[in-house]
């Protein structure tokens, strides 16, 4: 075999630039760039070296034949003619790995059989005794490339994929591979940074794969120094002499590294199930003297170090997956650059993003931007100098003042210089007066931003009188009311529920993102509350009774009041919270028309009509409704305000419940869905079809002199005309409409029936 082989070396995509830089740098001579690989000529010592050090490859493939190939024979043949008894045994195992199409061969998984059927033919003895296949832990693992009708057949040295160091045997939900993280450590400048004796933190660490590739990077340790199962260790080409003084250089390295004193590298971790996983990866990393994971919020984050020593803030925050998400992550973003700004002066810092829209809303400028992949995911790095002149706040400084900012900025990183320190007369040193520290204020909103801000101070202004007044604690605060920012913006005591519309096809997505994170960045400070407390969830068009399903399980609760009586709303685990804010003024009317009567709540949800009621006095109460999850939460309801011996919850079909009830009622309040095909139930309910029968079974109910109000959401419902023969019937729905729903008076209609 010759002195030098040709190597392929593959790697994420986006990632090949450094990946070239790397390899000329461990020995690969007349390297080129090719798409996800890097190809050059090496010595099997710079073989060796690239499997042990390189941060960034995925494999290293050793070039065995290439030849050109018109079809599925000429595959076999030339396979065939390679000397494989020089490389493995006849009874070893195999694993052969395809790639590419074309020259009659569209299928990897028949191009694979190929070549495997070639090398068994080869070795096969006259005895019987042939390779086997091994697809987890091959004596050989073999690869065949096919380019534009060239077979470039290679033996891949690396075995497993060379990011999987071996320390991470626990990870989160979506971890990054760990030479993704070398190469956004790498880009970042942690090199320089750690040469320099700086610190690293990660306020997002998750189960620390940046804050362990940091810490080899620092620590001058092979990435892959503790592996002990290689591609090559059973192939006969090996030369162990040669690979174990490499690997004995190698730890010579890694120890004299880890002798010096460690640098600071801190994680912190909101998730606590995530903190012990992170350090025993730590641990088996072989840094944990140099690398510590706490918990902590995003909000809280302040990295403490020596004072005078700075470093590199890097994290890569969530990606958002789910109901809600565009508002925490906006959030999470907005924290992230207050913590930067505030308790980051001075630092760099490096963001990975697969959202790099959001990385606008840090109210910091990014001064270097390189794309990547995280897998199929096109992914951002956002590289910032975290220096007042990059911030972007609601604050305008004049020239004066942005002067004296970078001469305190200048001031923090030079040491003092003894000849030019002045004493006082007891001989103490005496430091100049800083500038004062630049005022951190909320990032400055967009145009659209403070736009929509001003539409809900203008709302929020209009509707206090009258909030004050009623002593009303949830209310409806915008609906809508620019077209262009479709979503409805709900005040539960100190909380916000806001709920996107969906945008209609016509509507550019980028544009209707961009306004969606204007108007989530407008809501904490133009109704001055917490970023935290902003919950969102997306309305798309429903049908029977999606509304009403579970979307998340934090099972949180929160209580309010309303006419006296207490409510528990649950703002994230459903598109609806548990209480109807348009249903107010009936709720309110139930309350004081109900003293002494027997009332009776239809689809009754979570009950809160029936806590009205019984708050009002009535004799008592009865509320039907399929869910048990609902008449559960309806049961909390009624005992949070003392309720409970005269209030039956019965669970059931309403239509089937009707049929069979004998009782009578003084008073009933029916709001249906507008379709439910439920399991539970027989049939299916449309409120446009089914409203006479339901209206009259309900009235059989009705005892002389008594009222029925019936209600529904149902844009296009017509009231039946031969009710209103029937029955006396009002329509009410003027009357039950508030002020924070007046510009959407279409939200429901109400009727009053009775007998004639």
């Amino acid at each position: 075999m010759s002195d030098q082989f040709e190597l392929f070396l593959t790697c994420p995509k986006g990632l090949e630039g450094l990946l070239i830089e790397e390899a000329v740098g461990l020995g690969l001579e007349e390297a080129r760039e090719h798409t996800s690989a890097v190809r050059g000529m090496a010595t099997m010592e710079t073989a060796y070296r690239l499997c042990l050090w390189s941060r960034l490859a995925n494999r290293v493939l050793l070039v065995l034949k290439r030849f050109p190939m018109k079809d599925a024979e000429d595959l076999y043949h030339g396979v065939l003619d390679i000397e494989w008894q020089d490389h493995m045994l006849s009874d070893g195992t195999l694993a052969v790995e395809f790639s590419g199409h074309g020259s009659g061969i569209d299928n990897t998984h028949f191009g694979a059989l190929k070549v495997k059927d070639a090398i068994v033919d080869k070795l096969r003895t006259p005895q019987g005794d042939r390779p086997s296949i091994d697809k987890l832990n091959p004596d050989l693992r073999i690869h065949l490339r096919l380019d534009r009708g060239e077979a470039i057949l290679s033996l891949d040295l690396s075995g497993h994929s060379l990011h999987q160091r071996g320390y991470r045997l626990q990870q989160g939900a979506a971890p990054l591979k760990e030479n993704l993280a070398a190469a956004i450590l790498i880009r970042s400048g942690w090199p320089r940074i750690a040469a320099e004796g700086g610190a690293l933190a990660d306020p997002m660490c998750g189960v620390g794969t940046f804050l362990v590739e940091a810490g080899m990077i620092a620590a001058d340790m092979a990435p892959n120094l503790r592996r002990e199962q290689w591609g090559f260790t059973a192939w006969l080409g090996h030369v162990p002499a040669l690979w174990k003084k490499l690997h004995e250089e190698a730890v010579e390295r890694a120890a004299a590294g880890l002798a010096k004193p460690p640098l600071w590298i801190r994680g912190y971790e909101a998730d606590p199930r995530l903190i012990q996983p992170g350090r025993n990866n730590v641990e088996r990393a072989g840094l944990s003297e140099w690398i510590k994971i706490y918990q902590g919020e995003v909000a809280t984050f302040e990295p403490r170090p020596d004072q005078n020593q700075k470093g590199l803030v890097i994290c890569n925050p969530p990606y958002g997956e789910r109901l809600g998400d565009e508002a925490s992550l906006l959030y999470l973003y907005q924290n992230l650059g207050e913590r930067l700004r505030q308790a980051c002066l001075n630092w760099e810092a490096a963001v990975f993003t697969g959202a790099p829209d959001l990385g606008k809303r840090m109210g910091i400028r990014s001064h270097k931007q390189y794309s990547f992949w995280n897998g199929a995911l096109p992914c951002k790095l956002l590289l910032i100098k975290v220096l007042p002149d990059q911030f972007v706040t609601g604050e305008r400084r004049t020239p004066e003042q942005r002067q004296a900012e970078r001469e305190q900025a200048a001031y923090d990183q030079t040491p003092d210089e003894p000849q030019e320190r002045k004493f006082n007369k007891n001989g103490n040193p005496i430091k100049p007066t800083p500038a004062p520290a630049p005022v951190i204020e909320q990032p400055r909103l967009s145009e659209g931003g403070q736009m929509f801000a001003n539409r809900l101070q203008k709302n929020l202004k209009a509707m206090s009188k009258w909030v004050k007044r009623e002593g009303i604690d949830c209310y409806r605060v915008y609906d809508a009311d620019m077209p262009e920012y479709a979503m409805a913006i709900d005040l539960y005591h100190d909380w916000v529920h806001v709920q996107e519309y969906a945008a209609p096809k016509s509507i550019d997505p980028e544009k209707a993102s961009a306004r969606m994170f204007d108007a989530l960045a407008a809501i904490p400070q133009a109704l001055n509350v917490d970023k935290s407390r902003v919950v969102v969830k997306r309305r798309e068009r429903q049908s029977g009774t999606k509304q009403y399903e579970r979307q998340s399980a934090q099972g949180k609760f929160n209580e309010v009041s309303e006419g006296g009586v207490k409510l528990l709303v649950n703002l994230t685990d459903y598109l609806d919270t548990g209480l109807f804010l348009d249903h107010r003024p009936m709720r309110l009317r139930i309350q004081k028309e109900a003293a002494g009567k027997r009332f009776l709540n239809l689809y009754c949800y979570t009950a809160t009509a029936s806590v009205h009621a019984a708050k009002g006095g009535a004799r008592s109460t009865t509320s039907v409704d399929l869910s048990k999850t609902y008449l559960d939460w309806a049961r909390r309801n009624l005992s949070l305000n003392g309720f409970s011996d005269k209030n039956r919850l019965e669970q059931g079909d309403v239509m089937a419940w009707l049929e069979s009830c004998r009782d009578e009622y003084d008073l009933i309040f029916i709001d249906p869905p507008t379709f439910s095909n439920s399991k539970r139930m027989e049939g299916i309910f449309d409120v446009q079809r089914d409203q006479v029968q339901l209206i009259d079974l309900a009235m059989a109910r009705l005892a002389p002199g008594g009222v029925l109000y019936f209600s529904n959401n149902f844009r296009k419902f017509q009231l039946e005309e031969n009710l209103t023969e029937r029955y006396a019937v009002e329509e009410i729905s003027a009357q039950t409409i508030d002020p924070d729903f007046a510009r959407n008076t279409k939200i429901h209609r109400a009727w009053k029936i009775t007998a004639r």
